[in-house]
């Protein structure tokens, strides 16, 4: 069994403008399940986790069911409106109780094995027998106590972010954080109203690859002059693999003949209420660790959720948003979306290509990164200090 106790050295440098080639993980990082176990553990359930999309709920008792780690979490909407989040598990004797992805129940969860009924707070309302069950001291049972386990939730951009820690790490420092460091402007991400955007499109892709490489292929260009010719087009800058890690942070322009984000470059819909001058005309990308990506244009939004499912298969659902005006015109947002619905089937393609050598002996002690690609070292060394604190823990 591989153990990550002498892990492959990380990426120390991180200076573009150098020449030198500097090391990856090594391969057993991408295909040990033991590892992916680690992860499961230390990254997916201490961190902030982004779950379902608020409007996906609308309804007291609709709920989903998403994998956060190792652990299946039920997303609730209360008979208060409120969203809340709690293991997927009946306290009785350990069943799931909705094995359904999503669903609606009318007044309760109910576990199909025994019947234990659980409001849409939690809280234990009904099992068979129930006015009889004590406590081992002969005690009437406490329903709150016995009730479902609840997972923190916090809603940011219309989303639900759940976390499994017991105490969760700042939402503001690690998540909101994360996004205005990127942009630089702490209200600059505001000025999309992400939160009142309609979902146009979702597409649901599952890749055959680790979820790193997922992340490090959207964190870097170096490939987008040869895998991406469409998005080249759009964004030309991008066509310099080195260039484009600035300007993907700073907003990378539209070509001057460029008239939208579209698979064409034709125009898209109206500007977003909200955007700015500054952010007219141009793409912002934001990578929120450890499993969202923000992809920011003038008239749209496209958000990447992933969901880890082993060390060789991740879930991706990406989410295109418009105005609501734009969704409920029913008008075609094909032209629009379509773009980066191609450039995710490229990247994904990409990473299933990638996955199947990270056993070999080639690649053992991993491979290099040209200066384009300095900065995913810093990923690397993060992945590390993850799996690290486990080690020092024992």
């Amino acid at each position: 069994m591989t153990t990550i106790d002498n892990p492959t050295p990380a990426a120390a440098g991180t200076n573009p403008e150098g020449g030198s080639l500097i090391r990856t993980l090594g391969g057993e990082y991408y295909w040990d399940p033991e590892i992916f176990r680690a992860e499961q553990e230390n990254i997916f359930e201490k961190m902030w986790f982004c779950s379902v999309r608020s409007s996906d709920l609308p309804e007291p008792g609709d709920f989903r069911k998403v994998q956060v780690g190792r652990e299946s979490v039920l997303i609730v909407r209360g008979r208060d409106k409120q969203l809340r989040a709690f293991l997927n598990i009946c306290r009785h004797r350990g069943a799931m109780l909705c094995t359904e992805d999503s669903g609606a129940v009318k007044r309760h969860l109910r576990c199909p094995y025994h019947a234990w009924t659980y409001g849409l707070d939690g809280k234990l309302v009904a099992a068979p027998n129930l006015g009889t069950l004590k406590e081992e001291d002969g005690t009437d049972i406490d329903r709150t106590e016995y009730g479902l386990v609840p997972v923190a939730l916090r809603e940011w951009l219309g989303y639900a972010w759940v976390c499994l820690a017991d105490e969760p790490p700042s939402f503001e420092d690690d998540v909101i954080g994360a996004v205005t460091q990127r942009l630089g402007d702490p209200a600059a991400i505001d000025h999309y109203h992400t939160d009142e955007l309609a979902v146009g499109r979702r597409v649901v892709y599952d890749v055959a690859a680790n979820w790193k490489l997922i992340v490090e292929n959207f964190m870097e260009c170096y490939h987008c002059a040869t895998i991406h010719p469409e998005l080249t087009e759009v964004l030309p800058e991008f066509a310099d693999g080195l260039a484009a890690q600035y300007f993907v942070g700073h907003g990378a322009a539209f070509g001057e003949d460029i008239d939208g984000f579209t698979i064409d470059g034709r125009a898209g819909f109206d500007t977003i209420n909200g955007v700015t001058e500054d952010q007219d005309r141009k793409y912002y990308a934001i990578t929120v660790r450890p499993t969202v990506f923000i992809n920011l244009v003038p008239d749209h939004v496209i958000l990447h959720r992933m969901f880890p499912m082993a060390h060789d298969r991740t879930i991706v659902e990406c989410d295109w948003l418009y105005a609501p005006d734009v969704v409920a015109s029913g008008k075609d947002v094909e032209h629009s979306m379509e773009l980066f619905h191609r450039v995710n089937q490229q990247d994904f393609e990409a990473c299933e290509r990638t996955q199947p050598a990270m056993s070999s002996r080639a690649y053992r002690n991993g491979g290099v990164l040209v200066p384009a690609e300095h900065h995913i070292g810093e990923f690397h060394e993060w992945t590390l200090a993850k799996l690290g604190d486990t080690q020092s823990k024992g």
